[in-house]
């Protein structure tokens, strides 16, 4: 191996907060704690390594703390173009055939949430967590009685943001959210 790809490989590794190098004291695998979990590549590996059930309720309880709240913000800052991605997304949710088809549209809808927020810093999250979160959908939906359970919580999400309703939406995404809860714990 060149010392241009190992150089370029503690850097990577660096920036992920997974080892640090220091002059005569050499590198180092830093703990846990400092890792960069909010990296993507490292929260995909991480979630492949972690105690799946552990994993998933950790993520839940993130996805509990933001996803109403963004909820609010994109009944309050729904545009033409966001209704018409959300409304998609919604009805690929009705019209789904299997499992996998709907961990896809669910997880569509809930990207299309984040983006209807018409913030910036918010839309990224969607994003980050897309990986961890698609296959965490999946394993919901085959977890339940019938695969789309929680369409009814979807609509009334998807409703309340249409109806450009913020109070409704958050208090609506507590109940979508409570129904993964519910599966993960059960």
């Amino acid at each position: 191996m060149s010392r241009t790809v190992l150089r370029e490989a503690l850097r990577t590794l660096t920036s992920k907060g997974l080892i640090e190098s220091r002059p005569k004291a050499g590198t180092r695998v830093r703990t846990k704690d400092a890792w960069n979990l909010l990296d993507p590549d490292m929260l995909d590996w991480y979630s492949r390594v972690a105690p799946p059930m552990v994993f998933a309720l950790k993520l839940q309880k993130m996805r509990e703390m933001i996803e109403p709240y963004a909820a609010a913000l994109a009944a309050d800052n729904l545009d033409v173009a966001t209704r018409g991605n959300l409304s998609k997304a919604h009805d690929a949710m009705v019209v789904v055939r299997n499992v996998d088809e709907w961990g896809r549209a669910d997880l569509d809808f809930h990207l299309c949430v984040f983006a209807a927020c018409s913030n910036e810093l918010l839309i990224p999250l969607g994003v980050l967590i897309e990986r961890t979160l698609e296959a965490q959908l999946r394993l919901n939906a085959k977890r339940a009685d019938v695969f789309n359970a929680s369409l009814a919580e979807h609509t009334a999400v998807f409703d309340a943001i249409v109806g450009r309703d913020a109070q409704a939406a958050r208090r609506a995404m507590p109940d979508l959210l409570g129904v993964t809860r519910g599966r993960i714990e059960g």
